[in-house]
């Protein structure tokens, strides 16, 4: 996908991919079976709007999870020039970029489950026709791992993969623990986190740097609108693996909670009981957590509380010309 031919990547999915698979995709696609109807769905209106698209992978790890699944995760951008509307964001004529954190569970050499979110809201902050609150964090173009080495080489590391792995689910264990157990002191972050970490949030919620950033522009209002956060980890499932120094989670969905308070990203309070769906990276560096890739399905969010972002991404958006960009090349 790095050059993305289009006959040579449905080769390729049609080859990798059961007949059967399960494919998890983000708000507004709907559950998909099979690599024929993933690349008809989601690749081909994309190509159409990225007509040079490719694909850049920053992280690529996989691991065995305790249910003894084996899964492999990816995280990167899909890039491009945006030369036509895609799902009703407005073309720009330039080089765009959407993250993309995929999942891949593989049985006998074959992917049997896919869970990919696609960072939508991404383009439509690009495109200037993102038609709601705006993120508390920096919105930027998310790097890969500081350290360089996200591509990381076999043999699996049983041991060190789940020694990170561990450490990761202690921190998630103290993480839980406020505010139904106390003050921000019960969840020990010193304890887990490097003192420079980045927190790559998704856009809309955007990233923060350090404890601080983490907790100002993330933490604190997520838990003022969702207190009972981790109250209801019986009713789901996680899968953990590592790979060396990184960690993966999903699961879908991975959180539940209740939206009370004066709400969350602008939405008005429902008090009702929605469903999270997440894929997260972490990177282990000296012992600490130094990096922490989030991807979460907003637009699903947002739906559930009964907003349709893209129904508003219309109304936002009538008086601009949404046909394509005809760029013609330069000649010397």
């Amino acid at each position: 996908m790095y050059n993305f031919d289009e006959e040579l990547v449905r080769f390729e999915l049609e080859k990798l991919i059961d007949p059967d698979a399960k494919i998890r995709m983000p708000f507004p696609f709907k559950d998909i079976t099979g690599p024929q109807s993933f690349f008809n769905s989601c690749y081909t209106p994309l190509i159409d709007a990225f007509p040079d698209l490719e694909r850049r992978d920053w992280i690529v790890m996989g691991g065995e999870t305790e249910q003894s699944n084996h899964w492999v995760g990816c995280g990167g951008h899909y890039s491009g020039t945006f030369v036509a509307p895609w799902l009703d964001i407005p073309a720009t004529g330039h080089l765009a970029h959407m993250r993309f954190h995929e999942f891949f569970r593989f049985e006998e050499e074959k992917i049997v489950e896919i869970q990919a979110l696609w960072d939508i809201p991404e383009l439509m902050i690009q495109a200037n026709a993102w038609p709601m609150s705006p993120s508390l964090g920096l919105e930027y173009h998310i790097p890969g791992p500081a350290s360089l080495d996200g591509q990381v080489k076999g043999p699996w590391d049983e041991k060190k993969s789940k020694k990170s792995c561990n450490l990761v689910i202690e921190m998630l264990d103290h993480m839980k623990r406020h505010p139904s157990q106390g003050a921000p002191e019960v969840m020990q972050m010193a304890k887990f986190w490097h003192p420079r970490m980045n927190w790559y949030g998704p856009a809309g919620i955007g990233t923060g740097r350090g404890i601080a950033g983490f907790r100002n522009w993330h933490q604190i209002p997520f838990l003022n609108a969702m207190p009972d956060r981790g109250m209801y980890n019986d009713e789901i499932i996680f899968h953990f693996f590592g790979d060396a120094e990184y960690v993966a989670v999903t699961g879908w969905p991975d959180m539940i909670q209740t939206v009370i308070n004066d709400g969350w990203m602008g939405i008005a309070p429902t008090g009702k009981k929605i469903t999270m769906c997440s894929l997260d990276f972490w990177r282990i560096e000296d012992g600490l957590i130094r990096e922490n890739w989030v991807l979460i399905d907003l637009l699903d969010v947002y739906f559930q509380l009964g907003v349709d972002v893209f129904k508003r991404l219309k109304e936002f958006n009538k008086a601009r010309i949404l046909g394509r960009v005809s760029l013609s090349e330069a000649v010397t």
